[in-house]
């Protein structure tokens, strides 16, 4: 068994640098899928929603990991050279100020307007609602994340570290977009 993890692993690191965006968009695309299949089944959904887990699984592939491809790279080029606590704690920063706010709204009004079909009226009160007590908590649970992240991470894993992390988030993030569209039907 290890065998085959030690050479699949191997193969995993090869089209990590052949392809590394791909790679990253589909490895994204995968646990966003496997998180969303765990949240259905936290939540109490009976069958596996189909369409709906291939919604998060598209949100994964098309923008969650080539967002942060590019994040992670345009992160390098800001801080080119830099190296030491004092510019973790700026990236962190930076991050948290930008990436995750927006992160966390386009995931709200993703989820709302595609994934369930609500009209933009509804899904806009939605996140005007909870989006504030969303973006706390991110700002409680994600900074950690992030120095996690740029201290001990090589570039080249931290979008699949990210996405790893991303993916229990999510399972957050669907069970309480679910549970507000409960009480709101």
């Amino acid at each position: 068994m290890s065998e085959v993890v030690a050479e699949t692993w191997q193969k995993y690191l090869q089209q990590l640098q052949k392809h590394p965006l791909r790679t990253k968009a589909v490895t994204a695309g995968v646990l966003a899928g496997f998180s969303d299949a765990i949240a259905q089944k936290i939540s109490g959904i009976k069958r596996l929603q189909l369409r709906r887990l291939l919604l998060v699984m598209l949100y994964g592939f098309a923008y969650a990991g080539p967002f942060g491809h590019f994040l992670h790279k345009l992160m390098e080029v800001i801080f080119k050279g830099q190296k030491g606590k004092s510019t973790i704690a700026k990236k962190v920063l930076l991050e948290q100020l930008t990436s995750s706010p927006w992160n966390n709204m386009f995931f709200m009004m993703y989820y709302g307007l595609v994934i369930e079909g609500r009209p933009w009226g509804l899904v806009r009160n939605k996140v005007k609602k909870d989006y504030p007590t969303i973006q706390l908590t991110a700002w409680k649970f994600w900074p950690l994340v992030g120095w996690i992240n740029y201290q001990y991470m090589p570039l080249q894993f931290r979008v699949l570290f990210h996405s790893f992390v991303a993916s229990c988030w999510a399972i957050f993030l669907n069970l309480k977009a679910r549970t507000v569209s409960i009480k709101q039907a």
